[in-house]
């Protein structure tokens, strides 16, 4: 199979399939004699685990580990699951760091008159020179 195939079949843009092929991330594919790639079902089989693995929020080191994984017939589902595991604890961290900074958005937007008053609350709490409401230097 040609990139173009192979684009067309996981999902991916020709560039992101040279991008992983450059990073290592993916078995080189076999050249032929005019240079171009000539790629199999298990570049497929990989190109698919990346691209469904950055979905889910796996960066390219943590992807590298899954092909590995994928590559290793002396694998352990255990190590699969642990690993997805703690991608599932990093995901809750930063849903409670967004939750977070919504709340400390909408106490900044409630403390606003949005009015067309220069004076503006959230300018002055992002800035850290007045207090809140109040227009005094802290």
């Amino acid at each position: 199979m040609n990139i173009s195939d192979v684009a067309k079949k996981t999902g991916l843009t020709s560039k992101a399939i040279r991008f992983y092929e450059d990073k290592g991330l993916i078995t080189a594919p076999l050249r032929a004699e005019n240079g171009y790639r000539s790629y199999t079902s298990k570049h497929l089989e990989e190109l698919t685990l990346l691209r469904q693995s950055r979905q889910v929020g796996f960066n390219l080191d943590e992807c590298r580990e899954m092909i590995n994984l994928f590559n290793n017939p002396e694998r352990h589902s255990a190590d699969v699951k642990a690993r997805t595991l703690e991608k599932v604890k990093e995901i809750e961290s930063h849903i409670e760091q967004l939750q977070q900074m919504r709340q400390r958005l909408l106490e900044m937007a409630e403390a606003c008159p949005g009015d067309s008053n220069a004076e503006c609350p959230i300018i002055n709490q992002l800035t850290g020179c007045c207090a809140v409401g109040k227009g005094e230097e802290k």
